[in-house]
């Protein structure tokens, strides 16, 4: 049987000696990767791969563009587009291919981009200011900051983190008028700064990453009258017991089978992972590593899940670690691949 073949994008600020997303074959087996080429485009700090694997999105300094993804993983430039609002950093596409939505950190502002059969991106369908304040006003960090939108697993509604206001909000998608509409809040505790949401792969359960308090919130999630419902069931810190206040939780991906999450910390520069529980969706730690690297700000679990890598900010390197479940440790394998400054990763699986 022939060997399954994967590619992998990496986003990168380009403000130094990168010039767009770097593009990687994968060998899944040793965990590790070998540079192909580079797709050039301006800052791409985040993007997103569509389910029919056919197209790549990805956030621009000019708004957004798209690729088309060619067999063999390569990509060809289709359009870019305008977001109506600053610069964005974070991207989702549903299920269907229909709307591109991006969540603006600078502005903190939601927009919700048209996207055409082609895979091409069209007009703005429709964009949200966040308005308010955190704690305090007269500081950066408590004012609007999307700095994730993600779809829940039915495709009904949209989670909004903003970092600056402490809060998820969540958008009903009307998807036959283009129009989001806000149903309901989760409020984060104070000074929390939630940076990003997953969901569990069966859809029962959601996990709320907050990087100033290190911690991860575990919501039961469900639809009630056409109504989101999230009930926390679970709260735990990121923190391994010798950590201190430099921390800074930054990543979190939940394994492909579902049965694992993965929290990446920056300033104590770890990651840690749970096992999720099937039943009850709770966290309980796996194993904590300490990384080679400085400001592990993103991760990816390969397909097989016996190996991870962390994308190192601030030393410009994607490093890379074997993973023994049954011991609980991982530990540092191959050669880190320089890179300056990678931001976001997607694994994709080539068809045969």
């Amino acid at each position: 049987m022939a060997q399954e073949k994967y590619v992998a994008y990496v986003g990168t600020y380009t403000h130094e000696n990168s010039v767009g997303i770097h593009i990687y074959d994968v060998d899944v087996t040793k965990g590790y990767m070998t540079e192909r080429k580079v797709a050039p485009i301006n800052n791409p700090s985040d993007l997103v791969v569509s389910k029919n694997r056919k197209f790549l999105y990805s956030i621009a300094d000019e708004g957004v563009e798209a690729f088309k993804i060619l067999k063999d993983g390569d990509l060809e430039p289709i359009n870019e587009q305008w977001i109506g609002g600053m610069r964005g950093c974070y991207v989702e596409v549903d299920d269907e291919n229909r709307y591109l939505f991006v969540g603006g950190h600078h502005d903190g502002r939601v927009t919700m981009m048209r996207l055409n059969e082609d895979g091409s991106i069209g007009d703005i369908a429709d964009g949200i200011f966040h308005k308010g304040m955190g704690r305090s006003i007269a500081q950066r960090n408590f004012i609007p900051h999307v700095d994730c939108v993600k779809l829940t697993p039915d495709q009904k509604f949209l989670c909004a983190v903003d970092n600056g206001l402490d809060q998820v909000k969540i958008y009903r998608v009307d998807y036959e008028n283009g129009k989001l509409e806000l149903v309901d809040i989760i409020r984060g505790p104070l000074e929390s700064a939630p940076r990003m949401i997953r969901f569990s792969r069966d859809g029962r359960f959601a996990y709320i990453l907050y990087e100033l308090l290190n911690q991860v919130e575990v919501y039961s999630y469900k639809v009630v009258d056409d109504m989101p419902v999230f009930e926390k069931i679970q709260t735990i810190t990121t923190m391994g017991p010798k950590d201190d206040d430099v921390c800074a939780a930054s990543g979190m991906e939940v394994s492909k089978s579902g049965k694992y999450l993965y929290v990446s910390n920056s300033g104590v520069n770890s990651v840690i992972c749970y096992a999720i529980d099937q039943k009850e969706g709770t966290l309980t730690v796996t194993f904590q590593t300490r990384v080679c690297s400085d400001f592990p700000k993103m991760l990816a679990i390969f397909p097989d899940e016996k190996h991870y890598l962390t994308l190192n900010n601030a030393s410009n390197d994607i490093a890379f670690y074997a993973v023994d479940y049954e011991k609980k440790y991982s530990i540092w394998e191959g050669k880190p691949i320089k890179v300056d400054k990678p931001n976001c990763i997607y694994i994709l699986k080539l068809e045969a």
